[in-house]
């Protein structure tokens, strides 16, 4: 046996990551580039030092305070015992297809989908299968329905805003699924939600409808607290219960608990650049289309854009004018995050000097 008696699956892989390079410029990794204002930081910390007083005892393990908060600031009739919380909703992922993955088992995808969710299945020795969007990454629900129905997963993963592209998901696509997939868990992973465009709804609309559905957030993204990593879900009493059984013990510090909190309660102030990035966003679909370039339609804080036959060099002369997007998606896709009006003058800067330069 070799040492370390690492699983043979596992032997020869990187682990995963954006690039965290130190640039002028850093619009790779979906952050929201405002951050806390003087009064929420001053909150957060006093918040912080109450919870610290008492940190040598366990934190509360049900984190019953901050599930009312989330469900109160959800809306949708959600209730407390609907919700469950973790370290971003990255772990919320791994728990549930703890929970509900597993040898023998299945998880389900549409590609180009996020790229961590093989690595959850991975991870939970589920395995993983992958469907296709269309080419403008949309779902043909019929062959999406008949995927579902032949493979019989056990969780759905469905990103609605999809992360690379961007694209939401129709109020009947989820109901579709989530029907074809019988007992099955359909996930809604609306990480970006708060970015959707005005029209786009929510899949916490459906929840009353469908007992399988699961809805997961996240604080990183519109909250401007990635580095809080607080993720969430909305689902039925029993998927969060179960849940319960996965998870470790006390997985969720005093002291996150209290950042959470001190974060809802300032929910208005740290969602109110929302508009002015999603303003942005569509202005850089815009230009970006206007210099003859492919834009997938984006409800997200990011938008991919392409095609180029070099990507990696398109990226790399982005970088070399300090700028750093994201190589990810579909080969010869790139993805840039929104971030404020005067990194995205740069960006594109940037990316009109790149294109001239590769004429």
């Amino acid at each position: 046996m070799t040492f370390p008696p690492l699983r043979e699956e596992l032997r020869g892989i990187a682990p995963y990551g954006a690039p965290q390079l130190e640039v002028p410029v850093q619009l790779n990794v979906n952050e929201n580039p405002y951050p806390p204002s003087p009064a929420v930081v001053a909150d957060i910390a006093t918040a912080v030092a109450h919870a610290s007083s008492s940190l040598n005892r366990y934190p509360d393990r049900e984190f019953s305070d901050l599930r009312s908060a989330l469900a109160d600031y959800l809306g949708h009739g959600v209730r407390p015992e609907q919700v469950w919380a973790a370290n971003g909703s990255n772990e919320v992922m791994l728990q549930l297809l703890q929970a509900f993955g597993g040898p023998g088992r299945r998880a389900l995808s549409f590609a180009p989908t996020y790229s961590m969710y093989p690595e959850y299945a991975r991870d939970t020795v589920t395995d993983w299968v992958l469907g296709h969007r269309e080419t403008d990454f949309s779902l043909d629900l019929e062959a999406a329905r008949r995927t579902v129905v032949e493979v019989a997963p056990s969780v759905v993963l469905l990103p609605s805003p999809n992360n690379p592209t961007g694209t939401a998901l129709p109020p009947e696509a989820v109901s579709m699924l989530c029907e074809a997939a019988g007992d099955g868990i359909v996930v809604v992973d609306e990480a970006y939600g708060e970015f959707r465009r005005s029209g786009t709804p929510s899949a916490l609309e459906l929840l009353p409808s469908h007992r399988n559905l699961v809805v997961t957030r996240t604080m990183s993204k519109a909250f401007a607290l990635a580095g809080a990593r607080l993720g969430y879900l909305a689902a039925a009493p029993q998927i969060c219960d179960a849940i319960r059984v996965v998870r470790l013990p006390y997985h969720l510090s005093a002291v996150t608990q209290a950042v959470a909190l001190a974060a809802l309660r300032h929910a208005p102030e740290l969602l109110g650049r929302v508009d002015d990035l999603r303003a942005e966003r569509d202005e850089t679909v815009r230009w970006l289309r206007e210099v003859g370039l492919s834009v997938a339609d984006s409800d997200a804080n990011f938008v991919l854009f392409g095609t180029f036959a070099d990507r990696h060099s398109t990226w790399q002369a982005l970088l070399d004018r300090g700028v750093l997007i994201r190589e990810t998606g579909p080969e010869g896709w790139l993805r840039v995050s929104i971030g404020t009006a005067t990194e995205m003058a740069a960006f594109k800067e940037a990316l009109t000097e790149a294109m001239e330069e590769s004429r």
